[in-house]
């Protein structure tokens, strides 16, 4: 019998998630009618919607809902969950995004809605990333100037760079900020194409992020490699094309990253 039920619960899951045949599954009406089962489809269909409505609420406002709507749906026939929590349903939503956009399908009404949902991805991210100590400036007083050339760093957890293509962040924050219950639209810039990284991460329970000129994205990249102090100030005197102020613009970035708490560990 429990190998029986196993079955029927199987047939009954991949009847509601994927839409196979119910008919030797349920029985039929009372009146002889065919068995219903839509509720639960849709039912389950309407959940998986609201959770990426949840996991990528600055896409969903800036799109719409009836747009919105219309992705959240192809994407999971696309990309059926495969995952217990929802939480990480839309793991590949931008990439999804990405081929909409090239096959001008029309769920993707801008480019640089995709940005959009890689940076309420990364946010969400950071928030979930593991615990770590952070270090502070003052962890740099106990070394002697002569171990800062084989310093390196351990970036916390939750640090991430982003790549975007394009300038979202003074849009993000408008929606952000946006009262969605006063009736009103808010005001938002025009889509820029500007190719530049993203600074992602969470300080204590607060995600937070910043963009990044080239020469700082330069050295966070380098610091994610484990190169050590020396290399980040031969990285930005290339990058600076000031091998005299090499050292300063890497100590400033040091600092900058210190007072961000974006270090577990230096070693």
């Amino acid at each position: 019998m429990s190998d029986l039920l196993r079955q029927q619960q199987l047939a009954f899951a991949a009847a509601v998630t994927h839409g196979a045949p119910v008919d030797q599954l349920l029985a039929g009406s009372p009146d002889g009618g065919p068995p219903l089962i839509s509720a639960y489809r849709h039912a389950y269909g309407a959940r998986l919607n609201e959770a990426l409505r949840d996991n990528f609420e600055i896409l969903a406002r800036a799109m719409g809902d009836e747009a919105f709507d219309a992705l959240a749906t192809a994407y999971r026939r696309a990309w059926p969950s495969t995952v217990p929590s929802i939480r990480w349903f839309g793991h590949r939503l931008a990439e999804f995004m990405v081929a909409q956009v090239e096959q001008d399908s029309g769920l993707v009404p801008h480019p640089a809605f995709v940005d959009l949902a890689r940076m309420d991805w990364a946010l969400r991210s950071a928030f979930d990333a593991a615990d770590a100590p952070v270090i502070v400036r003052d962890a740099l007083a106990a070394l002697a100037p002569e171990q800062f050339a084989a310093l390196r760093f351990t970036p916390h957890p939750s640090v991430q760079l982003l790549p975007l293509d394009w300038a979202i962040e003074a849009a993000w924050r408008a929606l952000r900020e946006h009262d969605a219950d006063s009736g009103d639209e808010p005001d938002l810039p025009e889509p820029r194409a500007e190719a530049h990284q993203l600074l992602v991460w969470r300080r204590g329970l607060e995600t937070r992020w910043r963009s990044l000129d080239p020469h700082e994205a330069v050295l966070l990249q380098a610091m994610q490699r484990g190169e050590n102090f020396a290399a980040l100030c031969e990285h930005a005197a290339a990058s600076s094309g000031d091998a005299d102020q090499a050292v300063t613009i890497a100590a400033t970035a040091l600092t900058q990253w210190l007072e961000d708490e974006l270090l577990s560990a230096l070693t």
